[in-house]
């Protein structure tokens, strides 16, 4: 993975070596790799000013990067992608350390900026169904629309995961996926997948437009091609508002929605993890955020020793 030819030549091979390491050895995705360059781009721009660049970095210490990232707040970018880009270099400078360029990491020591805790955007289960129950034209492309939108919303994929997919990774009742890192899973299909895919798989030759070769599942109208993020995202909009919702959804909401939904119905935090794909458990807490009082109601309702309540002046 290589940047413009410009910066490929001003930063000689430091940059180069540590894009291509994210490529071989991690593994990551070329989107994922492109953003670590910009990030590193626009670090790089900013250590112009002091006539300090990366491809030196013995010449850069921490008072640039607090600097980098005051310039940030002036520029009144969000604290999400300061914490972003301040990762980028965290692991530019762990890379030189581990190959012992540097001795010394000029981002140590340097916080990332505090994120406000945001609840996930979800549907709640009867605008979920009622999406998924959405009338479609039962042709090839309503067809694909809506196992699209199933597949989103009955297996959490994302939606790169998605529209990565090949014909050959549908294998009866699961689907094999490629998730970040090239990190194979296998992740079942609800009984409502399994039927749309198969008959949007039935019709799906009329949207090849002769391009028989195409082993994409989800292939574009006009393209012949597999489908892009764009007409995806346009896609799952199209059927919310067929479905009469009053939100923006997204992909990534019924993905969101999945997570909510199968913790609320009692799956356990590990299972669901492995479901999404997540490397730590962590980032799947992130979807227990389950109404305090909905969940004081089920205790009540279920737990033989809820009636018993303690004041707290009788607590020890």
């Amino acid at each position: 993975m290589s940047l413009t030819k410009e910066k490929s030549k001003s930063w000689g091979d430091m940059v180069q070596g540590f894009l291509a390491y994210l490529a071989v050895e991690k593994g990551y995705s070329e989107a994922t790799i492109r953003s670590y360059g910009t990030d590193l781009e626009q670090f790089e721009e900013f250590l112009g000013r002091s006539k300090r660049s990366l491809d030196k970095p013995l010449r850069i210490d921490r008072d640039h990067v607090r600097g980098y990232l005051a310039a940030m707040h002036g520029r009144r970018l969000t604290k999400s992608t300061m914490g972003r880009k301040l990762s980028s270099l965290r692991a530019y400078f762990k890379y030189l350390k581990k190959h012992r360029v540097i001795s010394k990491d000029p981002t140590a020591g340097v916080r990332n900026p505090k994120l406000e805790k945001r609840k996930a955007q979800v549907l709640n289960v009867d605008q979920a169904v009622s999406m998924m129950e959405t009338y479609i034209e039962p042709d090839p492309e309503g067809l694909r629309d809506i196992a699209l939108a199933e597949l989103l919303y009955g297996s959490g994929l994302r939606i790169s995961e998605a529209i990565d997919l090949d014909l050959n990774d549908v294998d009866s009742d699961v689907i094999r996926v490629v998730g970040k890192g090239s990190k194979e899973r296998i992740v079942p299909l609800s009984d409502s997948s399994i039927d749309r895919i198969r008959r949007y798989i039935e019709q799906r030759h009329a949207l090849l437009q002769g391009n028989y070769a195409e082993q994409a599942l989800f292939i574009g109208v006009r393209s012949g091609k597999r489908l892009n993020r764009r007409a995806a995202n346009r896609i799952v909009a199209k059927l919310a508002r067929l479905a009469g919702l009053p939100k923006d959804v997204h992909p990534h909401m019924l993905r969101h929605s999945f997570a909510t939904h199968m913790l609320e119905a009692g799956a356990d935090l590990r299972s669901v993890q492995e479901l999404l794909g997540h490397e730590n458990i962590s980032t799947t807490q992130g979807y227990t955020h389950l109404d305090m009082q909905r969940i004081m109601q089920v205790y009540d309702s279920a737990h033989p020793r809820a009636g018993v309540r303690h004041n707290d002046d009788e607590r020890d």
